[in-house]
């Protein structure tokens, strides 16, 4: 059982890293998702997995389940929830803003070939598309 829960654990990491690493706002948002859930899973695991056991101690009970990693993935829960709609929110701000969704705000969807670290922020009379982002960046 806790070999079956590290494997999803890790796929879960991987996957939220895999799609944090894209560079759309909307995988960057699903997978803070998955990394929070694979977060949850490992607060979960570190109480030890005890079917049927009670959570506080008694004397007649044969063991306990410890009641702490339970409260923190609950805490969890909703602070991960809470951050999941905040970001939703940011990237449909910036979506809204700058007609794209990419997450460096750079380039249109008819130029997504193009490497985005080699496109200038000022406008390039060369290449319609090309130009600065909208609103105040600094």
């Amino acid at each position: 059982m806790e070999a079956l829960l590290a494997i999803i654990i890790g796929l879960q990491t991987a996957g939220g890293l895999y799609l944090v690493m894209r560079r759309r706002t909307f995988s960057v948002v699903i997978g803070t998702a998955l990394l929070t859930y694979a977060v949850n899973l490992f607060l979960f695991a570190s109480g030890r997995l005890s079917i049927g056991m009670p959570p506080i101690y008694s004397k007649y009970a044969i063991g306990y389940t410890d009641p702490l990693p339970q409260a923190l993935v609950l805490t969890a829960i909703v602070i991960s929830f809470g951050m999941t709609a905040v970001a939703v929110l940011i990237a449909l701000g910036a979506f809204l803003e700058s007609d794209t969704d990419h997450v460096d705000l750079r380039r249109r969807p008819e130029n997504l070939d193009t490497d985005p670290d080699e496109i200038p922020w000022e406008k390039d009379q060369k290449e319609p598309g090309l130009e600065a982002p909208k609103g105040d960046f600094g």
